[in-house]
């Protein structure tokens, strides 16, 4: 059946770029886009829909997604002991590594945090989620399930199990290193390899198998080998957390010998089936060298994909040292959330305005290069040219966003308008596949209260955990101390919600 869907404005694809139509109209059938473009010439259809002011684009790919509870509302503005404390102490990982969540539990963890993905416009995705409260990482299981729950919201997955040799962990010598299992790594790596034929044979578009592997300074070099090997052989991609800290840079030093970058190649990584999550400290940054001596291009001509993350980076105090510089080279950027909330509207904001802070003048970077990596840089690192795109022949995965209600202001360009004034929680429609994921703002019975007291009671247990492994065994409210401190007489205000019960997404 031909479905069409119509918009006051609608980001079209012509040629290789996105362009803008006025009163446009998207014809889909079985999934596949027909027709995108003017309403006056759109072909007709069995079903249509008006969505009246509102603005039709591109289903945001989100390749750095959080498939976990919020901890940077917890971790992003603390340094130095206090900092320490939200790490592993040397005890806890020598006696008493443990799951702070059962099975059940974690599921309901992934639960939550992809019906937040949904709910923020986000069509594909590609996890990450903290491994500070799980025993080492994630196993087969835990990916099943949440390609379970991906597959009953009909989201588009590029998913494989977490896996890693070592830890980052607070040492009782006042530093901070990385201790290492390497038998739990190659564990992991059983794992990943596992789950790519599970995902190949469930034989569902919408789940691809891809490999996880954690921070770079946390795997072996045994394991960055294979990785690399099965990745080759198998044509599979690759997302590896690397360049993304002068710790790392000098714990890679320490036990290889040789920077980050050289590492992924040597170890023969760097490659177009790569995708590098915030890649800020090259030569070029000022706390490296201050000066290009080669690694931009390095990487451009390597074709792996920056996933670039500016809402969490400019919340843990850093950002890319030049976006437009990276952006010149040629380096493929995509983008990614990694932290809550999975807004990849207020981070294409954040890293507008950081890249004009940088470069010291507004007309340092377009706009429109940020829309391009949260489409078609997606679809690029993805090596799928049949997303990120309204356009004949291309998968039907779209989005909405409101813009009817007083407060997003004036129209003036719908993008400029969504994006300065806007969030992706402004998501009205959101459509993967030609199926339906969210409706008039929400997923379609979805029971919202639930699973807000659901999130919030997964979020208490976790925050309590870090007492645990504290190395002083700090009190939450001593490691997470409030914005002002608590009046006289009241409790610590955690706000856990009484009675809360699991929810499965089948009571949707």
């Amino acid at each position: 059946m031909k479905i069409s869907v119509s918009a006051r404005y609608l980001l079209a694809h012509q040629d290789t770029r996105h362009v803008l139509v006025d009163n446009g109209t998207v014809v889909h059938e079985d999934g596949v886009i027909l027709y995108a473009g003017p309403s006056s010439d759109a072909p007709p259809a069995e079903e249509h829909r008006d969505l009246g002011d509102a603005l039709l684009m591109p289903g945001l790919i989100d390749l750095d997604a959080l498939s976990d509870i919020d901890h940077l509302i917890l971790d992003s503005w603390a340094s130095g002991e206090l900092a320490r404390g939200h790490l592993w102490s040397e005890e806890y990982f020598r006696d008493r590594r443990e799951n702070v969540f059962t099975a059940e539990e974690r599921q309901d963890v992934r639960r939550y945090a992809l019906i937040q993905l949904a709910l923020h416009g986000v069509t594909s995705f590609m996890p990450i989620a903290s491994e500070i409260h799980s025993s080492w990482a994630e196993g087969f299981d835990e990916l099943v399930g949440m390609a379970e729950t991906s597959r009953q919201l009909g989201l588009r997955a590029f998913l494989g199990p977490a896996y890693r040799s070592g830890v980052n962990v607070a040492l009782e010598d006042g530093s901070v290193g990385v201790l290492f299992d390497e038998e739990r790594g190659r564990e992991g790596l059983e794992d990943a390899i596992r789950f790519l034929d599970y995902a190949d044979g469930l034989g569902d578009p919408l789940v691809t198998g891809v490999l996880l592997p954690c921070r770079i300074e946390t795997l072996t070099r045994e394991l960055l080998d294979e990785t690399a090997r099965i990745s080759r052989e198998r044509d599979v991609l690759v997302r590896l957390h690397s360049l993304q800290g002068l710790n790392e840079r000098a714990l890679v030093i320490e036990h290889h010998g040789m920077t980050p970058l050289d590492l992924l190649d040597d170890a023969g990584l760097l490659g177009d089936r790569l995708l590098i999550p915030h890649a800020l400290f090259l030569d070029r940054h000022p706390r490296v060298h201050g000066e290009d001596r080669g690694d931009l291009a390095r990487l451009a001509a390597s074709g792996a994909s920056v996933v670039h993350c500016p809402l969490t980076s400019m919340r843990y105090g850093e950002a890319l040292d030049s976006f437009p510089a990276y952006i010149d080279a040629g380096v493929p950027m995509a983008l990614g959330t990694d932290s809550f909330p999975p807004d990849l509207i207020r981070g294409m904001d954040a890293g507008w305005h950081l890249a004009k802070i940088v470069e010291g003048r507004r007309d340092a970077v377009r706009l429109s290069d940020y829309v391009d990596a949260a489409t078609l840089g997606g679809a690029r690192a993805l090596r799928r040219p049949d997303v990120g795109r309204l356009a004949p022949g291309a998968q039907a995965d779209f989005v909405a966003f409101g813009l009817g209600d007083l407060r997003d202001g004036v129209h003036e360009d719908p993008l400029r308008t969504l994006i300065l004034n806007g969030s992706a929680r402004q998501c009205v429609l959101s459509v993967v596949a030609g199926r339906t994921v969210v409706d008039d703002g929400g997923i379609p019975g979805l029971d919202t209260a639930r699973w807000r007291r659901r999130g919030q009671e997964l979020f208490d247990r976790m925050r309590a955990a870090y007492s645990g492994r504290d190395e002083r065994g700090r009190s939450p409210a001593e490691l997470f101390p409030p914005v002002y401190p608590r009046a006289a007489g009241t409790g610590a205000g955690t706000g856990r919600a009484r009675n809360a019960s699991p929810a499965s997404l089948s009571a949707r």
